[in-house]
Protein backbone atom coordinates (compact mmCIF):
# COMPACT_ATOMS: atom_id res chain seq x y z
CA UNK A 1 0.00 0.00 0.00
CA UNK A 2 1.41 3.33 -1.12
CA UNK A 3 1.55 6.25 1.87
CA UNK A 4 -0.96 9.11 1.99
CA UNK A 5 1.82 11.41 0.63
CA UNK A 6 1.86 9.37 -2.74
CA UNK A 7 -1.65 10.01 -3.23
CA UNK A 8 -1.58 14.10 -1.90
CA UNK A 9 0.98 14.19 -4.52
CA UNK A 10 -0.83 12.47 -7.15
CA UNK A 11 -4.12 14.55 -6.64
CA UNK A 12 -2.45 17.42 -6.36
CA UNK A 13 -0.91 17.58 -9.82
CA UNK A 14 -3.85 16.08 -11.09
CA UNK A 15 -5.92 19.29 -9.91
CA UNK A 16 -3.03 20.91 -11.39
CA UNK A 17 -2.90 19.44 -14.71
CA UNK A 18 -6.40 19.11 -15.09
CA UNK A 19 -6.95 22.96 -14.27
CA UNK A 20 -4.09 24.22 -16.03
CA UNK A 21 -5.71 22.26 -19.79
CA UNK A 22 -8.96 23.90 -18.77
CA UNK A 23 -7.39 27.57 -18.70
CA UNK A 24 -5.70 26.89 -21.99
CA UNK A 25 -8.84 25.97 -23.46
CA UNK A 26 -10.62 28.62 -22.42
CA UNK A 27 -7.80 31.56 -23.86
CA UNK A 28 -5.28 29.62 -25.59
CA UNK A 29 -4.16 32.73 -27.49
CA UNK A 30 -2.99 34.27 -24.41
CA UNK A 31 -0.79 31.11 -23.38
CA UNK A 32 0.93 30.89 -26.45
CA UNK A 33 2.33 34.12 -25.14
CA UNK A 34 4.58 32.19 -23.26
CA UNK A 35 5.98 30.61 -25.64
CA UNK A 36 9.40 31.98 -26.80
CA UNK A 37 9.83 33.28 -30.50
CA UNK A 38 12.25 30.82 -31.25
CA UNK A 39 9.88 27.96 -30.49
CA UNK A 40 6.87 29.93 -32.37
CA UNK A 41 9.32 29.50 -35.07
CA UNK A 42 9.48 25.77 -35.11
CA UNK A 43 5.28 25.03 -34.77
CA UNK A 44 4.03 22.84 -37.92
CA UNK A 45 0.80 24.27 -36.57
CA UNK A 46 -0.50 28.17 -35.69
CA UNK A 47 0.06 28.32 -31.96
CA UNK A 48 -3.69 28.80 -31.00
CA UNK A 49 -3.40 24.75 -32.24
CA UNK A 50 -0.31 23.69 -30.90
CA UNK A 51 -2.40 25.71 -27.40
CA UNK A 52 -5.14 23.45 -27.64
CA UNK A 53 -3.45 20.39 -28.19
CA UNK A 54 -1.22 20.99 -24.75
CA UNK A 55 -4.49 22.01 -23.17
CA UNK A 56 -5.77 18.57 -24.21
CA UNK A 57 -2.22 16.91 -23.23
CA UNK A 58 -2.68 18.16 -19.55
CA UNK A 59 -6.28 17.50 -19.17
CA UNK A 60 -5.39 13.52 -20.45
CA UNK A 61 -2.65 13.46 -17.56
CA UNK A 62 -4.29 14.96 -15.31
CA UNK A 63 -7.51 12.71 -15.47
CA UNK A 64 -4.92 9.57 -15.45
CA UNK A 65 -3.09 10.97 -12.41
CA UNK A 66 -6.81 11.66 -10.41
CA UNK A 67 -8.06 8.06 -11.11
CA UNK A 68 -4.43 6.17 -10.69
CA UNK A 69 -4.13 4.38 -14.17
CA UNK A 70 -0.86 4.08 -15.39
CA UNK A 71 0.15 6.67 -12.60
CA UNK A 72 3.92 5.79 -13.44
CA UNK A 73 3.67 6.63 -17.57
CA UNK A 74 1.03 10.27 -16.47
CA UNK A 75 3.84 11.46 -14.64
CA UNK A 76 6.74 10.33 -16.88
CA UNK A 77 4.53 12.13 -20.07
CA UNK A 78 4.16 15.33 -17.22
CA UNK A 79 7.39 15.53 -16.69
CA UNK A 80 8.80 16.00 -20.38
CA UNK A 81 5.77 18.25 -20.71
CA UNK A 82 7.23 19.75 -17.87
CA UNK A 83 10.74 19.88 -19.40
CA UNK A 84 9.83 21.02 -22.97
CA UNK A 85 7.66 23.72 -21.23
CA UNK A 86 10.61 24.93 -19.31
CA UNK A 87 12.83 25.15 -22.64
CA UNK A 88 10.87 27.27 -24.42
CA UNK A 89 9.32 29.41 -22.33
CA UNK A 90 12.62 30.65 -20.64
CA UNK A 91 13.28 31.98 -17.40
CA UNK A 92 10.13 34.06 -16.33
CA UNK A 93 8.34 34.59 -12.56
CA UNK A 94 6.49 31.31 -13.25
CA UNK A 95 9.75 29.12 -13.86
CA UNK A 96 10.02 28.51 -9.99
CA UNK A 97 6.52 26.68 -10.21
CA UNK A 98 7.22 24.67 -13.33
CA UNK A 99 10.15 23.69 -11.53
CA UNK A 100 8.75 22.27 -8.52
CA UNK A 101 5.97 20.58 -10.84
CA UNK A 102 8.81 19.18 -12.55
CA UNK A 103 9.96 17.68 -9.47
CA UNK A 104 6.75 16.68 -8.30
CA UNK A 105 6.00 14.48 -11.38
CA UNK A 106 9.68 12.97 -11.01
CA UNK A 107 9.27 11.73 -7.29
CA UNK A 108 5.78 10.56 -8.24
CA UNK A 109 7.02 8.43 -11.85
CA UNK A 110 10.05 6.97 -9.38
CA UNK A 111 7.42 6.08 -6.59
CA UNK A 112 5.20 4.70 -8.68
CA UNK A 113 7.23 2.63 -11.52
CA UNK A 114 6.41 -0.77 -12.03
CA UNK A 115 8.65 -3.28 -9.99
CA UNK A 116 8.61 -5.26 -13.72
CA UNK A 117 9.86 -2.23 -15.20
CA UNK A 118 12.65 -1.78 -12.52
CA UNK A 119 14.00 -5.54 -12.83
CA UNK A 120 14.94 -4.53 -16.35
CA UNK A 121 16.53 -0.89 -15.72
CA UNK A 122 20.25 -1.88 -14.47
CA UNK A 123 20.07 1.89 -12.59
CA UNK A 124 17.30 1.01 -10.38
CA UNK A 125 18.69 -2.48 -9.49
CA UNK A 126 20.15 -2.80 -5.67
Amino acid sequence: MKKISFHILRVGLAITFLWIGVLILKNPETWGGYIQPWADRLLLVPIEQAMIGTAILDIVIGVFLLVDIFTWLAAFIGAVHLIIVLTVSGISDITVRDIGLLAGTLALFLDSLPQSIINRIGFFKK
